[in-house]
Order: structure tokens, then C-alpha cells, then sequence
């Protein structure tokens, strides 16, 4: 509805059924006449109405006191958006908008003298006409409009809110102010995630996820200048549109988080600490913040076993299991980039998911110093190189070094390290001695560690 003329109107006419009210309307067309207003449909909820300088969108059918149909936003298939009560529109338009609520359909009907006057449009709208228009309030909101949230559903523990920065992973259905679904994360079975308070989103969601708690579920209402804008998406979201998104936060992190590490029990006596190259023995639950089971030990019946520093597990564990005693308990948090990154785990952890483990440790071998993957436990034979060569041949085979290794480790004599395979362990130690890579180690090419250069790994 423009002052100037209507818009043509040449596709076929799909037009919403006019209302029974129009039979009822009697309007004499005298320019000391008003705008008469007839609502047939009040939504039940309405918390807001519109007033002057507000921006609209609505639908309409226009039409002449007999019923003769001039215009209609319907057969263009696209809402009619303006700015009401500042003279954008023909003035009893102007007026008939005003206390709207979204949702509601009402029948606004003027005479003359608010409409197109005397002269009327020059083509569809005679002189002297009184217009009648069935109009339906698809949505509407201020320029000076935030965003507004509501529907808050706190968890009642909360030890943690968002701030910018943060990493947040969430699911949410978008729809328009009327109700209409234009995207939900569900229907993809998988998050959104993104940064919040660095512009990666929209200006609102950026906003409204801000100060949020794991687990919270919110509605945040967007005005469309801190949405897609006049021009909308293109296809689901038409311009000038608010946006209504109920959101669920299933966690947040940030890329400068640590481990989490909660101690939950310690026992009264602790001989030792866990330390890098121990062998732990340990059991775990593992979800995901919001609850979601992801594994457990517990299921099979047996402790997970690593060697502490060998990159056996996420840096986030091996951060959890330092310095820990057999019999405490503890609650970790891994943040993803300490735990299994973007990617996740197909089909068991999405990416960027934040951890949590509970986990107890059971059992604990003391490893070896950091370098080192075998010991002697006693002192080292003078003639250690003629033990090994059992035929007196000069050379030290693979079977005779792998023979005497494990004889000293059963006899207690010496020990490998815990967690590995020993005869790899052994195969190790061996190709480090044979240095000219020919299959036998000379006893000018045999040396023990403790004589080499400390820069030299004997593995």
C-alpha cells in the first residue's frame, strides 16, 4: 500500500477467502469518516503491539466496498514491508495498522478522503472510493529493537558462563516471528558450532549467546538489522525479517582451557605419585557435557593399561593421570584441542567436543628413567659381551642377545620397560648396538649405554 499507486497486479489471483465480516460492513464514504477496524482473529499470546515508527510485514487483500478486488499482496507472493504511522502509507492505513498484534487478522476499511481521495490511483481505484483491506500481521519490530531472551531454562549448577572468545556448540530451531520454520541443527543431527563474540554469526546470535551456561536452553528473538538485513537469506528468510531461535547449549570451551583435574577421592596412604614412563592401570566413564555416554571400562570388565608419555592416549588424559596414586579418584574436563580435536571420533565423539572423564587408578608400575628402555637391576658383568656370545664365535647373533636379555629379566637381574612389548623392546636394543646394520654386533661395535655420549638414545 504506497501513496503513489498500486503495485499491477498480472498473475493469476491466489487470494486468501475473504472474510464474513465484509458482509457486514456498511460504510458511508464522506471524508468526516474514520477508519473502522474489525478484528475476526486474535492470537492467544500477543506481547507486543505495534506502534508508530515500527517496521511491518504483512499480507493484504484490498477490495472496494462491493466486494471488486483491487490488489493483494498474496498473488505476489511476497509480504508488503513498511514503516507504520510516519506517512509511508495512505493514512488510514497508516492508522488501521496500529495495535496489531503478529498473528492477527483484521478488516480495515476507510473512506475516501484516508485512502486515494477524490482522484483515486488512476487505474484499478476509482475516484471517491472507500478501500477495504483483510489484512493478516506476519511480524514487526523497532529499529531501536535489541535482541530479546526468553524462555531461560538455567541448570541449577552452573559453575561456568560464556564470554567472548568462546567456543560454543549448540543445537536450535530457527523459525520466522509467525511461526514458521525456516532451519534446525536437529534435522541434520549434528550441532552448530562456532565462536561466539567474534562475528562468525549473526550480529543477534552472536549477542545472545553470550553469558550462557552449559545445558541452558533459551529463546532469542532477533531484529532483522541484527539478522540477515533487508535482504534476507534469498530463499527461507525473506527481508526485513525477525527471527525467533530456540537454542540448547551442549557445551562451550576455550581454546586457552587446561584439563580440568577434580580430585574426588584420595586415599590416606600414597607411597608414590604417577610419572612419565610408569605403566598405569586405570579405570574410566566417559561422556560428553551434556550427560551423553560415551564409553566405560566398566563394560568390559577390565582396566585400560598405558605406558604415562608415550602418546597412548589424549594429552588431556595424560595431563589427569600425573601424579596420581593408586586408589584416588578424580573428575576430568578436556577441552577438544587437548582431546580429539575438530574431527572427533566417528560415530562416538562429535568434533569439537568438550570430555569428561571419571576415573580411578588401580594399578601402577614404576617405569624407567626417561631414555632408558632396560635396566640392570645388579651390577654389570665385567665379561657381559662374552655372556652373550654363547658359541665363542666373536659375535653376538640376534637369538643369543634376545636369549640373555630375557634370562636377566626372569633371574630379576635386569628389567625392561613396562607396557611395550618386550621382544620389540629387544629387537630396539639390538639395532642400536649393530651399528654396521650387518645382523651381529662385534664387541667393538657393543657398548652400554651408560659409556655413550648422553646425547645417544639407546632406542
Amino acid at each position: 500500500v504506497v501513496k503513489s499507486q498500486w503495485l499491477p497486479h498480472t498473475e493469476a489471483l491466489h487470494l486468501l477467502p475473504l472474510s464474513p465480516y465484509l458482509r457486514l460492513l456498511h460504510f458511508t464514504s464522506t471524508s468526516s469518516d474514520g477508519v473502522q477496524i474489525n478484528t475476526y482473529h486474535t492470537p492467544s499470546v500477543c506481547s507486543r503491539k505495534v506502534e508508530v515508527s515500527d517496521y511491518v510485514r504483512y499480507h493484504y487483500n484490498g477490495t472496494l466496498l462491493d466486494g471488486t478486488l483491487f490488489d493483494s499482496s498474496h498473488t505476489r507472493m511476497r509480504t508488503y514491508d513498511t514503516y507504520v504511522g510516519i506517512g509511508w502509507l495512505i493514512a488510514g492505513m497508516d492508522q488501521g495498522l496500529l495495535g496489531m498484534c503478529v498473528g492477527e487478522r483484521r478488516i480495515i476499511t476507510m473512506p475516501p478522503s484516508l485512502g486515494y481521495g477524490e482522484n483515486g490511483d488512476g487505474s484499478d481505484i476509482p475516484g471517491q472510493a472507500s478501500l477495504v483491506f483483510d489484512v493478516v500481521l506476519l511480524d514487526l519490530h523497532n529499529p531501536r529493537d535489541g535482541i530479546t531472551v526468553t524462555n531461560q531454562v538455567v541448570p541449577e549448577s552452573c559453575t561456568r558462563k560464556t564470554v567472548s572468545g568462546d567456543y560454543v556448540r549448540y543445537h536450535y530451531n530457527g523459525s520466522l516471528l509467525d511461526g514458521t520454520f525456516f532451519d534446525s541443527s536437529y534435522s541434520r543431527n549434528r550441532t552448530y558450532d562456532t565462536y561466539v563474540g567474534r562475528g562468525y554469526v549473526i550480529a543477534g546470535m552472536d549477542e545472545g549467546l553470550i553469558g550462557v551456561c552449559i545445558g541452558e536452553r533459551r529463546t532469542i528473538t532477533i531484529p532483522p538489522h541484527l539478522g540477515y538485513g533487508e535482504e534476507g537469506t534469498g530463499t527461507k528468510i525473506p527481508g526485513s525479517a525477525v527471527l525467533v531461535f530456540d537454542v540448547h547449549i551442549i557445551d562451550f570451551h576455550n581454546p586457552t582451557d587446561n584439563t580440568e583435574i577434580t580430585v574426588t577421592f584420595k586415599p590416606d596412604e600414597c607411597d608414590r605419585q604417577t610419572k612419565k614412563g610408569d605403566f598405569v592401570k586405570y579405570h574410566y566413564n566417559a561422556s560428553l557435557m551434556d550427560g551423553t555416554s560415551i564409553d566405560s571400562t566398566y563394560n568390559y570388565g577390565k582396566t585400560y593399561n598405558i605406558v604415562l608419555g608415550a602418546n597412548q592416549v589424549v594429552p588431556g588424559m595424560e595431563d589427569g593421570l600425573m601424579d596420581m596414586c593408586v586408589g584416588e579418584r578424580r573428575h576430568l574436563v578436556i577441552p577438544p584441542h587437548l582431546g580429539y580435536g575438530e574431527r572427533g571420533v566417528t560415530g562416538e565423539v562429535p568434533g569439537s567436543a568438550v570430555l569428561v572423564f571419571d576415573i580411578e587408578l588401580v594399578e601402577m608400575e614404576e617405569g624407567l628413567p626417561e631414555g632408558y628402555m632396560f635396566i640392570w637391576n645388579d651390577e654389570v658383568s665385567p665379561d657381559l659381551f662374552s655372556e652373550m656370545d654363547k658359541n665363542s664365535d666373536k659375535e653376538v647373533e640376534p637369538s643369543e642377545f634376545t636369549d640373555y636379555i630375557m634370562r636377566q629379566v626372569t633371574e630379576g637381574k635386569g628389567r625392561l620397560a613396562p607396557g611395550f612389548d618386550p621382544y620389540r623392546i629387544i629387537d630396539n636394543m639390538f639395532s642400536n648396538q649393530d651399528r654396521n646394520g650387518d645382523g651381529k654386533i662385534t664387541e667393538a661395535e657393543f657398548k652400554l649405554k651408560a659409556d655413550e655420549a648422553a646425547a645417544h638414545d639407546e632406542l
